[in-house]
């Protein structure tokens, strides 16, 4: 084989990446956000919104039931639920009940799979793989595990993982619990596994962590695993671009 003149300069590798959005929500209420990604899903369809967008956010408390259904992995009545002012709320996620709390950061990617070149199962190995990297920042070894999707450390829930499809757009997403209160969690089964423990990054490591630090790291490995080049986005604004 003939091997290049000595002279011959060596290119660097240019990675690739697609466009796309990116909007951190700060926190939202579910339904709120949850009409959002409605709204995008369509516009994603039908090439209004150009780009794939990755949405940002955390929920005040609130339960949510996925196609499986799980109310009854709910271990308290609905009437404290409501004395609690946490809602309980069906979706159209795949997977079992969940909960959503504050300091407990959730993903949620508006993406066309053809388009990105993924199937589903690719898709959700990626959404683990994110958390797995994220956690690995912090000194925790996150986990896949065959039980469910997710994330594990030691035996311990750390991150969910549930998806919808609509007309080949993905929708829903990933909740990685960064420093949330656990309490919610002993009121169910959670994603409808019995005798599972619910963990926290904070709980792992025996500290709070900065939020805006571990959004910044989860927006850098979203970025890295789905080889996406971000623009970001302004809440306010919509999808409108808006330079940093």
């Amino acid at each position: 084989m003939r091997r290049p003149p000595p002279d011959t300069p060596v290119l660097p590798v240019v990675e690739l990446r697609m466009k796309a959005f990116f909007a951190d929500l700060g926190i939202m209420e579910y339904g709120k956000a949850h009409a959002l990604q409605l709204d995008l899903v369509e516009k994603r369809r039908t090439g209004e919104l150009a780009a794939d967008i990755f949405l940002l956010t955390e929920h005040p408390a609130v339960f949510t039931l996925g196609r499986r259904g799980g109310r009854e992995n709910l271990t308290v009545p609905e009437a404290f639920l409501r004395r609690k002012g946490v809602a309980l709320l069906p979706v159209e996620r795949g997977g079992n009940i969940t909960y959503h709390g504050p300091g407990q950061l959730v993903v949620y990617p508006i993406i066309r799979l053809k388009t990105a070149g993924l199937t589903v199962t690719d898709y959700v190995c990626r959404l683990e793989e994110v958390m797995i990297r994220l956690s690995a920042d912090y000194g925790v070894e996150a986990v896949r595990d065959a039980r469910n999707r997710g994330v594990w450390t030691g035996g311990r829930k750390l991150g969910s993982v549930g998806i919808a499809l609509r007309h080949g757009v993905a929708f829903h997403g990933l909740a990685v619990n960064v420093n949330p209160s656990l309490e919610a969690f002993s009121w169910i089964h959670p994603c409808g596994l019995m005798d599972v423990r619910v963990t926290s990054l904070a709980r792992e490591l025996q500290r709070d962590l900065p939020m805006e630090e571990v959004k910044e790291r989860l927006e850098g490995h979203l970025a890295q695993v789905f080889k996406r080049d971000f623009s970001m986005m302004d809440r306010e604004t919509g999808i409108s671009e808006r330079d940093d």
